[in-house]
């Protein structure tokens, strides 16, 4: 019995975040692609990668981390900076894109859960609620890790954009090695301490951005 009612409860949760991971890495990988595309880089949309059909983006193995890790990763859009009118200061535009529009889907997400407390249909208002609120902290959580300045993530491609000269030469020799320190990072204790008070600071961030909507 007992084993039922946990299936039950993990069916339950995977049946409220699926919709907000779908949402989360689309957007993201969207936004990427939009961006890039408005800067002279077509590359995405010829790959038919701005569109909102999730399957187009996703990554089963990034998808299982959000469930599980409650942060995760799609399926990169393509993007050749060598078609970018000013390849380094614009894909620090491209590569913010991603994060930007998984803190809006959050403020979204946070305003719905919000508004949504006084309406009187429990039938409805619950499960939005709890899907409002798993699109809450998966958005947060996603754009937090695709913060975190090691290559392949966006914030690598921010942090480019503002390196001296020197250091960028240095940075981009240690870029062919950064997944596997991204993989020591995720594997040790190192991530909850950069992670957990970077989620806090946009967390903050966003409340009082949405607070004088409330």
């Amino acid at each position: 019995m007992p084993f039922s009612g946990d299936l039950a409860a993990t069916l339950q949760q995977l049946v409220l975040t699926i919709p907000a991971i779908l949402l989360a890495i689309t957007f993201h990988e969207v936004a990427h692609g939009v961006i890039a595309d408005k800067l002279g880089d077509p590359t995405a949309r010829l790959a038919g990668r701005l569109t909102l059909n999730p399957l187009a983006h996703l990554d089963p193995i990034g998808a299982l981390m959000f469930i599980v890790a409650k942060f995760g990763w799609a399926k990169p859009v393509p993007v050749n900076p060598h078609n970018l009118r000013h390849p380094l200061r614009d894909m620090v535009w491209v590569a913010a894109a991603g994060p930007t529009a998984n803190l809006l889907l959050a403020a979204a997400s946070l305003l719905t859960f919000r508004w949504s407390a006084g309406l009187d249909f429990p039938m409805v208002t619950v499960p939005l609620r709890e899907v409002a609120r798993w699109s809450y902290i998966i958005n947060l959580n996603l754009a937090a890790f695709n913060l975190i300045p090691i290559p392949p993530l966006d914030g690598s491609q921010i942090l480019k954009g503002f390196l001296p000269r020197r250091a960028l030469v240095s940075y981009e020799r240690f870029e062919p090695y950064g997944f596997i320190v991204l993989v020591l990072f995720l594997m040790s204790g190192v991530s909850g301490a950069v992670l957990g008070p970077l989620v806090g600071i946009l967390a903050l961030g966003l409340r009082l951005l949405v607070a004088p909507l409330l």
